[in-house]
C-alpha cells in the first residue's frame, strides 16, 4: 500500500474526487493549508498599495491506495490538477506498512 499526498490549487479538489473515484479509489481526506514552493508567494495590490502573500492556498488531499493502483493516481491527479502555470502543486507517495480499520478491526488492503 501507498500513501498518495497532493498538494494542489483549491480550485482543482473536485476535479481530483472525480479523477480519482472514477478509478474506483474510495476514501480520502482533504484539508485546507497554506505554504510555499519556488514562487516563493506573490505581490497583490489592494487600493493602490502592493504586498507580498507569503503563503499561498492549497489544499491537500490524503489517498492510500493497493500498488496496483498508484501509477494510475498520480496520473489522473497530475493531468486533472495541471495548469501549466507555476503553483500547480506537488504529489509525495510514500510506503504504507498496514492499515486498520478502527471500527471492524480489519488489516491491511481490506481496511481501506
Amino acid at each position: 500500500m501507498k500513501m498518495i499526498t497532493a498538494l494542489v490549487r483549491p480550485s482543482k479538489v473536485d476535479a481530483v474526487k472525480d479523477a480519482l473515484v472514477s478509478l474506483n479509489i474510495i476514501g480520502m481526506t482533504v484539508s485546507d493549508v497554506r505554504g510555499f514552493g519556488r514562487q516563493k508567494g506573490q505581490i497583490e495590490r489592494y487600493r493602490g498599495n502592493e504586498f507580498t502573500v507569503d503563503f499561498l492556498q492549497k489544499t491537500k488531499i490524503v489517498v492510500v491506495v493497493d500498488d496496483s493502483k498508484v501509477e494510475a493516481a498520480i496520473t489522473a491527479i497530475t493531468e486533472v490538477a495541471r495548469t501549466g502555470e507555476i503553483g500547480d502543486g506537488k504529489i509525495f507517495v510514500t510506503a504504507v506498512e498496514t492499515a486498520i480499520r478502527i471500527r471492524t478491526g480489519d488489516r491491511g488492503e481490506s481496511a481501506l
